[in-house]
This record gives C-alpha cells, sequence and structure tokens, in this order.
C-alpha cells in the first residue's frame, strides 16, 4: 500500500509539476521573503487542495465558451502539442502567486505579461483578438476565479466560510491585477455579476469543440490512467452552467450532475489528497 501511494504520488506530481517538481516546490515554498498572501489566506487553502484538479479542467472548459479568449487558446497555447508543459505552467504560476515570495510572484507575472504582448490574431468568426485585452484577461479570471471556488466548494477538504469566499476573490483579484485586469471583482457577488455580463458574448466556436474533444476523449495518458481521469472530467462538466454544454459540445445529462459526478468526485479527490500525503513535507523558509 504504502509502495502504491509514493508511486501514484510520484506520477501525479511529475505530471501536474514536471520532472522538477520537488525542485520547484522547494524553491517556492522554502525561499525566505516576504509573501503577498499570509499562511492562513484563502487563496493558498484553496490553490493548495486536491480539488484544484477538478477546478482546473472546470476552468478550461469553461473559459473556451468566450470565442475569441479560445480562439487565443488555440493559436499560441500549444494545449495540444504540449499539453502537460501547459499544465506545469499553469501549475508553477498558480503555486508562486499564492505561496512564493513576493520578489517571485512579481516575476512571475511580469512574465506572463511579456508572452501576453505578442500574442494577438483574429477568431474564426474574423473578430480581432489580443492576449494583453483587458476585456479578454477579465473573462479569463473571473471564469478561473469562479471554477476553482466552485470546485473547492464543492469537493475541498475544507470549503470555506461565504467571509472566506469573499476573501478569496479579492486575493485572487491582487494577481489579477499585476497581469493587468482592471477592476477585477472582490466579492463573490461581484464575481457572480461579471459572469452573467459576459453571456451576451458567449458561444460555442469550432475550436472551443475541439479543445473539449480533446480533453474528453484524447488525453494523453496511459491507458490505466484514462479511466479516473474521465471521473475528474465528469466531475468538472458537472460544475458547468447548463447553458455552455450544448455550445462546447459535452454532454447534458441533469442526472450526471446531480447523482454520478459529486460521489465520483468526492471519491477521486480524496484518492489524490491520500497519494499526495506521501510527498515529504513542505520546507520552511530559512532566516536571511
Amino acid at each position: 500500500m504504502t509502495s502504491l501511494r509514493t508511486r501514484l504520488s510520484t506520477a501525479l506530481l511529475d505530471r501536474v509539476a514536471g520532472p522538477h517538481g520537488n525542485r520547484i516546490r522547494d524553491r517556492i515554498h522554502g525561499t525566505p521573503g516576504d509573501r503577498w498572501f499570509a499562511p492562513d489566506a484563502p487563496i493558498r487553502q484553496v490553490h493548495g487542495d486536491a480539488s484544484m484538479f477538478i477546478g482546473g479542467l472546470n476552468a478550461l472548459l469553461l473559459q473556451s465558451w468566450h470565442p475569441r479568449a479560445m480562439a487565443a487558446v488555440a493559436a499560441h497555447s500549444g494545449y495540444r502539442g504540449d499539453p502537460w508543459g501547459r499544465l506545469q505552467r499553469t501549475s508553477a504560476f498558480l503555486a508562486v502567486t499564492a505561496f512564493g515570495t513576493a520578489e517571485h510572484a512579481g516575476q512571475a507575472t511580469r512574465a506572463v505579461r511579456e508572452i501576453h504582448a505578442g500574442i494577438s490574431g483574429f477568431s474564426e468568426e474574423g473578430e480581432p483578438y489580443a492576449a494583453s485585452d483587458p476585456h479578454l484577461l477579465r473573462w479569463v479570471h473571473v471564469a478561473e476565479v469562479h471554477a476553482f471556488l466552485t470546485a473547492h466548494q464543492r469537493f475541498g477538504a475544507r470549503p470555506l466560510s461565504a467571509r472566506d469566499c469573499d476573501r478569496y476573490v479579492a486575493e485572487a483579484a491582487r494577481t489579477a491585477r499585476e497581469l493587468g485586469v482592471l477592476d477585477p471583482p472582490e466579492t463573490v457577488r461581484e464575481l457572480r455579476a461579471e459572469l452573467d455580463g459576459f453571456r451576451p458574448e458567449l458561444r460555442g466556436s469550432a475550436a472551443a469543440r475541439d479543445a473539449a474533444r480533446f480533453l474528453l476523449h484524447e488525453p494523453p495518458l496511459p491507458l490505466p490512467a484514462r479511466l479516473p481521469y474521465r471521473g475528474l472530467v465528469l466531475a468538472a462538466i458537472g460544475l458547468l452552467p447548463r447553458a455552455c454544454r450544448e455550445p462546447l459540445g459535452l454532454p447534458d445529462r441533469p442526472w450526471l450532475d446531480r447523482w454520478l459526478a459529486p460521489v465520483v468526485g468526492a471519491v477521486l479527490t480524496r484518492v489524490v489528497r491520500w497519494a499526495l500525503a506521501a510527498q515529504p513535507p513542505l520546507p520552511t523558509p530559512s532566516a536571511g
């Protein structure tokens, strides 16, 4: 059992953090210096929980509902050619901004802004997009924060109180401003209003449906890992608004959302949590 737990823990860390995951983790958590967020910050609780495996999938699908945001992802993210590399870069960014030093977090956000500055093009409908566009950045941010918080409240080890949900949204806004989002929402109520405000712009696209097919049916995983992965995807879809299912080519089965997805998601996040607990304790930043 110990060997199984260790193998599963190592496999998960290799996928999410890459072959040098432990070194990256030690640098993020062990480097001395001021942090953006306190040790008890809700953003640390959310971003450090196994529910992020479901929240991340939910965020990718939800973000793809905006055709211009999806066009930028399809043309520039390399999610098909290097899906694990993209996941590892994203997970490293989320970790360093939540847990790393203020210096490292600032370096990470500046690097992302530099990358965004060089990304532009046209959607399949001929609409221009730019990754540095504050409006598109706003959509990506609110969809991501909504996805992470929703997954945590459903599958997290310790769901947040209503007050801490607002704190989480406000803390995530700190990172969003560093990335170029103007006046991001700072409460759950504001977050929901932002999502509703985007609704007239949201529609399916061929690129979004292709991305959904890739996530559902073509994951670059060995066969033994595909069944639990499909369970995570099922749980992620179960948290999506029903209005986006048909535009994104996703299954819309209310009985799955109500009965099966919550059970499967809860079981799998517990397994992930159990496996990752086999990792060595997080380092404590040394003085000076």
